[in-house]
């Protein structure tokens, strides 16, 4: 006989707000302001700001040479009512790019704000040394790393094809939510060229430690980075057959 399924065992198993409780017409006090809490957590991690400093500095350390861009918002509000604006360099950042003079590379490495700097600022460093690592036995060209303020997904194109890869991946904070303030985005792009749509893009999303961890994304990252090298495209034309090699360790 099968043990039933409580509300109490699911909860273990799911950081979703499950069976809360009431009193009265309202929620119990103590799950009220727990909500309160990761609401204003995930408010917060939409004006977090992007640490260019830090992430400069690790850069630098790795032997890493870094350009620092913005989209064409002025201030977050704008970037926020206006997302067309982060999905465009500003003007001063597309001169930067006209006069970087770089050659031909396999790969740029774009990392921006988007919706949760908290994001960026806690895992990017994480997943660029992983993949450094496989990228550097691959023996690819590697464009400067492109750190950008207010930025969106679709930014990397314009970045991509100005210092001329072959393909583009962007880290990128998520959309918060009530669970994952900061969870990290990748974004991946064959032949990148400003004006390219959704399609064209392939997404590892939720990289966390309660989410994707670092390991397995970066894993899943560079497949479809060697994927698209081999068959010369990317997005729903790429057929992802990715089986992770590593090793779950038993609980």
């Amino acid at each position: 006989m099968s043990t039933p399924i409580t509300i109490e065992s699911l909860t273990k198993h799911t950081p979703a707000r499950v069976a809360l409780g009431r009193t009265g017409h309202s929620l119990p006090t103590q799950r009220l302001l727990e909500f309160n809490l990761d609401h204003a957590r995930a408010r917060d991690a939409v004006y977090s700001v992007f640490d260019f400093e830090k992430l400069e500095k690790q850069l630098g350390k790795w032997g890493l040479p870094s350009v620092s861009l913005k989209g064409q918002a002025h201030d977050r509000r704008e970037y926020l009512l206006r997302p067309d604006l982060g999905r465009k360099l500003h003007e001063d950042s597309q001169t930067i790019l006209q006069n970087s003079k770089s050659a031909e590379n396999d790969l740029c490495i774009v990392i921006a704000d988007g919706l949760s700097a908290v994001a960026v600022n806690t895992h990017a460093e994480e997943i660029i040394k992983l993949l450094l690592k496989k990228i550097r036995q691959a023996n690819w060209r590697l464009a400067p790393i492109a750190l950008v303020e207010q930025g969106r997904v679709a930014i990397a194109d314009e970045i991509g094809e100005g210092l001329r890869s072959e393909m583009t991946l962007i880290l990128i904070g998520e959309r918060p939510g009530l669970t994952s303030p900061h969870s990290l985005g990748a974004y991946l792009t064959h032949r990148p060229r400003a004006g390219l749509t959704d399609e064209r893009r392939n997404c590892v999303s939720n990289i966390r430690p309660d989410g994707l961890s670092y390991e397995r994304a970066a894993e899943k990252i560079f497949y479809l980075l060697q994927e698209m090298k081999t068959h010369q495209l990317s997005g729903v034309g790429l057929k992802d057959r990715f089986t992770s090699t590593l090793v779950i360790p038993p609980s």
